[in-house]
């Protein structure tokens, strides 16, 4: 398959036929660099014959890189026009039949995907890009491993270690999953229109087996959120709601876990958060 990358010009051609302004409630900056949409391919891994994920492909320019490593694409577009003209685009710059699916809908509503992809590729919107992540790590196991693009104040928080200044709820969420990193920085102007904030590539691999089950992750991620609802308070304040309802019935829970209920949520790293959940479990 000899796929032809959209060029600059074209993607602007493309939004005047379809009448769309990109618009920032969708997070519409169009990626219109053919270096950098291959460069986020090549990040990701994707190799020839696996099935990718991609969320918001817009017009089209990262899905016709994936498509071009000999990879297939399930879609996911929340803007109608976008969703119907991808199809259209990608057959006529050289693209098989059946190597694309395009799934009409809201990410964070989808519960089934076909063609179960193992890989998530994806330049995400700062208003929905971790809801989006966390919904998809939860919803679909089959995904091993991904590349997202997204504002930098988001790919740092993702990627931030305990203990670290942007550390915070996400982090510690995403780290549920498995490993994140930054793998690379992103120049505004391979966008159209031209963001006003950087852009960075975050990478994430799923670890081999579940940190838990269901239940065990949402127990452990009220305990995150409780934690983090107030940042710098201690943990016996702040999670005295979840855990027994007084700052003396928390930290015993705390001491249980192995926690100092003096510490601080910036401080735990989510295996931490795991340990409280299942005192707090085994406390009631």
């Amino acid at each position: 398959m000899s796929v032809q990358l959209l060029g600059a010009s074209e993607i602007r051609v493309l939004a005047a036929e379809l009448d769309l302004t990109p618009t920032k409630k969708l997070g519409q900056n169009f990626v219109v660099d053919a270096n950098t949409v291959r460069r986020i391919v090549h990040v990701a891994g994707v190799e020839p014959g696996e099935r990718v994920v991609e969320v918001g492909p817009g017009l089209g320019s990262l899905t016709l890189a994936i498509l071009e490593a000999g990879a297939s694409v399930t879609a996911v577009e929340i803007d109608h026009r976008l969703a119907e003209r991808l199809p259209e685009t990608a057959a006529a710059h050289g693209v098989d039949d059946g190597a694309l699916t395009v799934v009409d809908a809201d990410a964070l509503r989808v519960k089934e995907l076909p063609g179960d992809p193992t890989v998530l590729v994806a330049n995400l919107p700062y208003n929905v890009s971790v809801p989006v992540l966390l919904h998809f790590l939860e919803t679909f196991p089959a995904i091993e491993r991904g590349v997202v693009m997204v504002q930098a104040e988001v790919g740092e928080r993702l990627a931030a270690p305990p203990g670290s200044k942007v550390y915070g709820a996400p982090s510690a969420k995403a780290a549920w999953y498995g490993p994140w990193r930054l793998a690379g920085t992103v120049s505004r102007h391979v966008f159209w229109p031209v963001p006003n904030v950087d852009s960075v590539l975050v990478a994430f691999r799923r670890d081999p087996e579940p940190r838990g089950g269901e239940d065990e992750r949402r127990r452990t991620f009220r305990i995150v959120d409780a934690a983090f609802q107030q940042r710098r308070k201690m943990l016996r304040q702040a999670l005295a709601g979840l855990l027994g309802g007084t700052a003396a019935e928390a930290s015993a829970v705390l001491e249980k876990a192995d926690v100092a209920p003096t510490a601080r949520g910036e401080e735990l790293s989510i295996e931490d958060f795991q340990r409280i959940a299942q005192a707090a479990d085994h406390s009631m």
